[in-house]
Protein backbone atom coordinates (compact mmCIF):
# COMPACT_ATOMS: atom_id res chain seq x y z
CA UNK A 1 0.00 0.00 0.00
CA UNK A 2 1.17 3.23 -0.88
CA UNK A 3 2.35 5.62 1.53
CA UNK A 4 0.54 9.11 2.58
CA UNK A 5 1.15 12.37 4.42
CA UNK A 6 -1.35 14.15 5.44
CA UNK A 7 -0.54 18.12 6.08
CA UNK A 8 -3.11 20.42 7.70
CA UNK A 9 -2.12 24.32 8.69
CA UNK A 10 -3.61 25.78 11.70
CA UNK A 11 -4.28 28.76 13.97
CA UNK A 12 -6.80 28.90 17.02
CA UNK A 13 -8.79 25.61 15.46
CA UNK A 14 -9.48 23.54 18.86
CA UNK A 15 -13.37 23.74 18.04
CA UNK A 16 -12.27 22.08 14.84
CA UNK A 17 -9.01 19.95 14.81
CA UNK A 18 -10.09 17.07 16.57
CA UNK A 19 -12.35 16.27 14.03
CA UNK A 20 -10.36 16.31 11.39
CA UNK A 21 -7.58 14.62 12.97
CA UNK A 22 -9.54 11.58 13.75
CA UNK A 23 -11.08 11.32 10.34
CA UNK A 24 -7.48 10.89 8.38
CA UNK A 25 -5.85 8.83 11.09
CA UNK A 26 -7.46 6.58 8.98
CA UNK A 27 -5.95 7.26 5.96
CA UNK A 28 -2.52 8.96 7.07
CA UNK A 29 0.95 7.28 7.25
CA UNK A 30 1.99 10.24 9.09
CA UNK A 31 0.29 13.66 10.17
CA UNK A 32 2.01 16.67 9.66
CA UNK A 33 0.64 19.72 11.60
CA UNK A 34 2.24 23.56 10.87
CA UNK A 35 1.03 25.65 13.52
CA UNK A 36 0.59 29.84 13.52
CA UNK A 37 1.57 29.78 16.94
CA UNK A 38 -2.13 29.23 18.15
CA UNK A 39 -3.30 30.73 21.34
CA UNK A 40 -6.02 28.21 22.10
CA UNK A 41 -5.74 24.80 23.12
CA UNK A 42 -5.28 23.62 19.50
CA UNK A 43 -1.61 22.47 19.98
CA UNK A 44 -2.59 20.62 22.99
CA UNK A 45 -5.40 18.61 21.02
CA UNK A 46 -3.07 17.91 18.21
CA UNK A 47 -0.60 16.41 20.81
CA UNK A 48 -2.99 13.78 21.68
CA UNK A 49 -2.68 12.53 18.18
CA UNK A 50 0.50 10.80 16.81
CA UNK A 51 1.56 13.74 14.68
CA UNK A 52 5.01 15.84 13.59
CA UNK A 53 3.58 19.52 15.13
CA UNK A 54 5.86 22.37 13.69
CA UNK A 55 5.15 25.68 14.43
CA UNK A 56 5.92 28.48 12.22
CA UNK A 57 4.86 32.60 12.02
CA UNK A 58 1.77 33.42 9.64
CA UNK A 59 3.32 34.81 6.43
CA UNK A 60 0.28 33.80 3.71
CA UNK A 61 -1.47 30.74 2.86
CA UNK A 62 0.49 29.47 0.30
CA UNK A 63 3.59 30.07 2.23
CA UNK A 64 1.90 28.24 5.23
CA UNK A 65 0.88 25.11 2.61
CA UNK A 66 4.34 24.58 1.04
CA UNK A 67 6.57 25.15 4.51
CA UNK A 68 4.30 22.12 5.57
CA UNK A 69 4.36 20.05 2.18
CA UNK A 70 8.25 20.43 2.79
CA UNK A 71 7.97 18.33 6.04
CA UNK A 72 6.64 15.50 4.50
CA UNK A 73 8.48 12.77 4.28
CA UNK A 74 6.27 10.93 1.32
CA UNK A 75 5.60 11.93 -1.92
CA UNK A 76 2.05 12.00 -2.09
CA UNK A 77 0.39 14.41 0.63
CA UNK A 78 -3.34 14.97 1.44
CA UNK A 79 -4.01 18.75 2.04
CA UNK A 80 -6.81 19.21 4.38
CA UNK A 81 -7.88 22.03 6.75
CA UNK A 82 -8.62 22.22 10.23
CA UNK A 83 -12.52 22.76 9.38
CA UNK A 84 -13.05 20.04 7.28
CA UNK A 85 -13.33 16.21 7.80
CA UNK A 86 -13.02 12.77 5.61
CA UNK A 87 -16.58 10.94 5.27
CA UNK A 88 -16.53 6.89 5.83
CA UNK A 89 -17.62 7.14 1.82
CA UNK A 90 -14.28 8.93 1.47
CA UNK A 91 -12.48 7.30 3.84
CA UNK A 92 -12.85 3.90 1.78
CA UNK A 93 -11.91 5.65 -1.41
CA UNK A 94 -8.70 6.80 -0.13
CA UNK A 95 -7.63 3.55 1.00
CA UNK A 96 -8.61 1.67 -1.70
CA UNK A 97 -6.88 4.07 -4.03
CA UNK A 98 -3.57 3.67 -1.76
CA UNK A 99 -4.10 -0.10 -1.94
CA UNK A 100 -4.28 0.02 -6.02
CA UNK A 101 -1.40 2.35 -6.15
CA UNK A 102 -1.45 6.54 -6.07
CA UNK A 103 -1.79 8.35 -9.64
CA UNK A 104 -1.81 11.76 -11.12
CA UNK A 105 -4.08 13.75 -8.32
CA UNK A 106 -7.39 13.53 -6.79
CA UNK A 107 -10.05 15.87 -6.53
CA UNK A 108 -12.49 15.31 -3.70
CA UNK A 109 -16.67 16.62 -3.48
CA UNK A 110 -16.94 18.89 -0.59
CA UNK A 111 -20.09 19.33 1.41
CA UNK A 112 -20.13 22.73 3.53
CA UNK A 113 -21.98 23.12 6.66
CA UNK A 114 -23.45 26.83 7.01
CA UNK A 115 -24.56 27.42 11.08
CA UNK A 116 -24.92 23.16 10.71
CA UNK A 117 -27.09 23.32 7.63
CA UNK A 118 -25.33 21.45 4.95
CA UNK A 119 -25.43 23.66 1.78
CA UNK A 120 -26.42 20.85 -1.61
CA UNK A 121 -27.21 24.91 -3.65
CA UNK A 122 -25.86 28.09 -4.02
CA UNK A 123 -23.17 26.94 -6.10
CA UNK A 124 -21.61 24.97 -3.08
CA UNK A 125 -22.28 21.43 -3.87
CA UNK A 126 -20.14 19.70 -5.28
CA UNK A 127 -17.54 21.89 -4.86
CA UNK A 128 -14.63 19.83 -5.90
CA UNK A 129 -11.39 20.14 -4.51
CA UNK A 130 -7.84 19.26 -5.25
CA UNK A 131 -6.32 17.31 -2.44
CA UNK A 132 -4.00 14.67 -3.28
CA UNK A 133 -1.02 14.54 -5.23
CA UNK A 134 2.53 14.33 -5.47
CA UNK A 135 3.92 17.56 -4.01
CA UNK A 136 7.14 17.47 -6.00
CA UNK A 137 4.62 18.16 -8.90
CA UNK A 138 3.09 21.30 -7.99
CA UNK A 139 3.41 24.59 -5.34
CA UNK A 140 0.59 26.55 -3.86
CA UNK A 141 0.67 30.46 -4.97
CA UNK A 142 -1.66 32.98 -4.16
CA UNK A 143 -2.10 34.94 -1.05
CA UNK A 144 -5.88 33.95 -0.79
CA UNK A 145 -7.87 31.21 -2.44
CA UNK A 146 -4.78 29.62 -3.12
CA UNK A 147 -4.17 27.56 -6.11
CA UNK A 148 -1.76 24.77 -6.85
CA UNK A 149 0.56 24.92 -9.91
CA UNK A 150 1.80 22.19 -11.71
CA UNK A 151 4.58 21.54 -14.17
CA UNK A 152 2.40 19.17 -16.31
CA UNK A 153 -1.18 18.55 -16.00
CA UNK A 154 -1.73 15.48 -13.68
CA UNK A 155 -4.56 12.87 -14.56
CA UNK A 156 -7.65 13.65 -12.51
CA UNK A 157 -9.42 11.27 -10.36
CA UNK A 158 -12.55 12.23 -8.58
CA UNK A 159 -13.16 9.97 -5.69
CA UNK A 160 -16.50 8.61 -3.93
CA UNK A 161 -17.58 10.80 -0.89
CA UNK A 162 -17.94 13.70 0.79
CA UNK A 163 -15.18 16.06 2.61
CA UNK A 164 -17.25 18.00 5.05
CA UNK A 165 -16.86 21.60 5.30
CA UNK A 166 -17.77 22.98 8.89
CA UNK A 167 -16.89 26.02 7.58
CA UNK A 168 -18.95 28.67 9.37
CA UNK A 169 -20.99 28.35 12.74
CA UNK A 170 -22.15 31.71 13.26
CA UNK A 171 -23.19 34.52 11.50
CA UNK A 172 -20.33 36.62 13.41
CA UNK A 173 -17.71 34.13 12.13
CA UNK A 174 -18.86 34.84 8.35
CA UNK A 175 -18.58 38.88 9.04
CA UNK A 176 -14.75 38.24 10.44
CA UNK A 177 -13.97 36.38 7.32
CA UNK A 178 -15.52 38.22 4.79
CA UNK A 179 -13.80 41.33 6.18
CA UNK A 180 -10.54 39.23 6.49
CA UNK A 181 -9.83 38.14 2.81
CA UNK A 182 -11.52 41.32 1.14
CA UNK A 183 -8.25 42.64 2.80
CA UNK A 184 -5.87 39.47 1.13
CA UNK A 185 -8.28 40.44 -2.23
CA UNK A 186 -7.64 43.94 -2.56
CA UNK A 187 -4.18 43.81 -1.97
CA UNK A 188 -3.48 40.90 -4.80
CA UNK A 189 -6.10 43.18 -7.10
CA UNK A 190 -3.71 46.21 -6.19
CA UNK A 191 -0.55 44.68 -7.61
CA UNK A 192 -2.49 43.26 -10.81
CA UNK A 193 -3.60 46.26 -11.90
CA UNK A 194 -6.87 45.58 -11.37
CA UNK A 195 -9.74 48.60 -10.30
CA UNK A 196 -13.21 49.73 -9.15
CA UNK A 197 -15.50 51.46 -11.03
CA UNK A 198 -18.38 53.59 -9.86
CA UNK A 199 -20.28 50.87 -11.94
CA UNK A 200 -19.10 47.58 -11.30
CA UNK A 201 -19.67 48.60 -7.48
CA UNK A 202 -23.55 48.97 -8.44
CA UNK A 203 -23.84 46.28 -10.78
CA UNK A 204 -21.75 43.10 -9.23
CA UNK A 205 -23.23 42.90 -6.05
CA UNK A 206 -26.44 42.79 -7.17
CA UNK A 207 -25.52 40.53 -9.77
CA UNK A 208 -23.54 38.63 -7.59
CA UNK A 209 -26.96 37.98 -5.02
CA UNK A 210 -28.80 37.06 -8.50
CA UNK A 211 -26.50 34.26 -9.36
CA UNK A 212 -26.22 32.75 -6.24
CA UNK A 213 -29.86 32.83 -5.15
CA UNK A 214 -31.64 32.40 -8.37
CA UNK A 215 -28.95 31.25 -11.28
CA UNK A 216 -27.58 28.58 -9.04
CA UNK A 217 -30.93 28.05 -6.78
CA UNK A 218 -30.09 29.36 -3.45
CA UNK A 219 -33.79 29.44 -2.53
CA UNK A 220 -33.78 25.66 -2.58
CA UNK A 221 -31.95 26.07 0.63
CA UNK A 222 -34.41 28.24 2.09
CA UNK A 223 -33.38 30.76 4.88
CA UNK A 224 -29.77 29.87 4.57
CA UNK A 225 -29.50 30.11 1.05
CA UNK A 226 -31.13 33.63 1.44
CA UNK A 227 -28.36 34.61 3.95
CA UNK A 228 -25.29 33.26 1.80
CA UNK A 229 -26.45 35.19 -1.43
CA UNK A 230 -26.77 38.45 0.39
CA UNK A 231 -23.75 37.82 2.52
CA UNK A 232 -21.48 36.82 -0.80
CA UNK A 233 -23.11 40.24 -2.16
CA UNK A 234 -22.01 42.27 0.47
CA UNK A 235 -18.35 40.95 0.15
CA UNK A 236 -18.12 42.00 -3.27
CA UNK A 237 -19.94 45.75 -2.13
CA UNK A 238 -16.77 45.67 0.22
CA UNK A 239 -14.07 44.29 -1.59
CA UNK A 240 -14.96 47.10 -4.43
CA UNK A 241 -15.47 49.59 -2.12
CA UNK A 242 -11.71 48.78 -0.53
CA UNK A 243 -10.15 48.84 -3.80
CA UNK A 244 -11.84 51.61 -5.00
CA UNK A 245 -10.34 53.51 -2.03
CA UNK A 246 -7.05 52.22 -2.43
CA UNK A 247 -6.97 53.52 -5.97
CA UNK A 248 -8.34 56.43 -4.85
CA UNK A 249 -5.05 56.81 -2.51
CA UNK A 250 -2.97 56.15 -4.93
CA UNK A 251 -4.32 58.56 -7.25
CA UNK A 252 -3.97 61.36 -5.06
CA UNK A 253 -0.66 59.97 -4.21
CA UNK A 254 1.08 60.44 -8.21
Amino acid sequence: MDKLSVVIITHNEESNIGRCLDSVAKVADEIVVVDAYSTDKTEEICRQFCVRFYQREWDDFSSQKNYANERASYDYVLSIDADEALSEELIRSILQEKSIGLHGAYWFNRLTYFCGYPVRHCGWYPDRKLRIWDKNEARWSGLVHEELKFGEKPKKTVLDGDLFHYTIERLDQQVEKIMRYTNYRVETALKNGKRATLATLLLKPMFKFFKIYVLKAGFLDGFVGFLIARNSAFSRFLYLSKLRIEQNKVKENG
